[in-house]
């Protein structure tokens, strides 16, 4: 099983070229090539497969992708979206020669990405329209946090705080309201720093504490834009964004929010026959 190791301002993922879709992707096994001891380690796994061999795990309406993001969190639950993901997923088949671009359209389970690679080499996701979906809590830290809900194809609780976002908890989210999808929401906690400006730290469902989330900063640059007024009074103006992995930068919109940022391929290589083959049902259990 051939691989590629690949980031996006720090969140960084396993890529797994399977053009047919002929790989059995388990949970267990998911969560354990994530595992940064005993596996590859990653925030999640990127599969790269041909749109018309993922059969019915893409939403219709996709046919003009090539390619499908089937992305895995790190404890191998399926996910919708993940920006900075796809940003990864684009250079990579650029660099492998499976696209050309400077545009290409992406399959996600949240919808198709137009992503587009600018003259510096970063990349310029399409993420769609930023839903304000209600207000709720979290506690962190023993600490309760007002926050919105926002949903940017997955779901967020976006708490925006006057102090440092390294002095947050982010370890052990619980959500005080409102109830969330199953598999839970993805939370964040930022600052305003400056005109049009912010910091923020993340904490991704099935992943943990990541150094960035490209969702998350899209969430995160909507509540500050709610914060500024930008977004009642319908001003689409673009904030950065700094986390801990980096910079991007975010236009929040309604309709057609952005997200630029870097991304790079870092490995490739060849998982060794013997760790797979030592991955029994009982060896899978993580």
């Amino acid at each position: 099983m051939r691989f590629a190791k690949g980031h996006g301002t720090g969140n960084d993922f396993v890529i797994l070229p399977d053009p047919d879709g002929l790989l059995d992707l388990p949970a267990s096994l998911v969560a354990r090539m994530c595992d940064r001891r005993f596996g590859v380690g990653g925030d999640g796994v990127l599969r790269v497969v041909r749109t018309g061999a993922a059969g019915g795990e893409v939403p219709g309406g996709q046919d003009a992708a090539e390619w499908f993001m089937d992305y895995r969190n790190a404890d191998g639950s399926v996910a919708e979206m993940c920006g900075n993901g796809v940003r990864v997923f684009v250079r990579y088949l650029l660099d492998a020669g499976l696209a050309t671009g400077p545009e290409l359209a992406v399959a996600t389970r949240a919808g198709l990405r137009q992503v587009r690679e600018e003259a510096d080499g970063e990349l310029t996701v399409a993420m769609g329209g930023a839903r304000l979906t209600g207000e709720g809590a979290v506690e962190l830290g023993g600490q309760r946090l007002d926050g919105l809900s926002i949903s940017v194809g997955n779901p967020h609780l976006a708490c925006v705080i006057a102090s440092s976002v390294w002095d947050v908890d982010l370890t052990r989210p619980r959500l005080l309201g409102p109830e969330g999808p199953p598999g839970g929401v993805n939370v964040e906690v930022l600052r305003i720093t400056g005109e049009h400006e912010l910091e923020m730290r993340v904490h991704e469902r099935g992943s943990g504490v990541t150094l960035s989330c490209g969702t998350g900063s899209v969430a995160a640059a909507v509540a500050a834009a709610v914060a500024a007024g930008d977004w009642q009074a319908g001003r689409e103006l673009p904030w950065v964004v700094h986390v801990p992995g980096g910079r991007l930068t975010v236009t929040p919109s309604a309709t057609a929010s952005l997200l630029t940022g870097p991304a790079e391929i870092v490995a490739s290589g060849e998982l060794a026959a013997s760790w797979l083959a030592g991955l029994t049902p009982a060896g899978l259990a993580v």
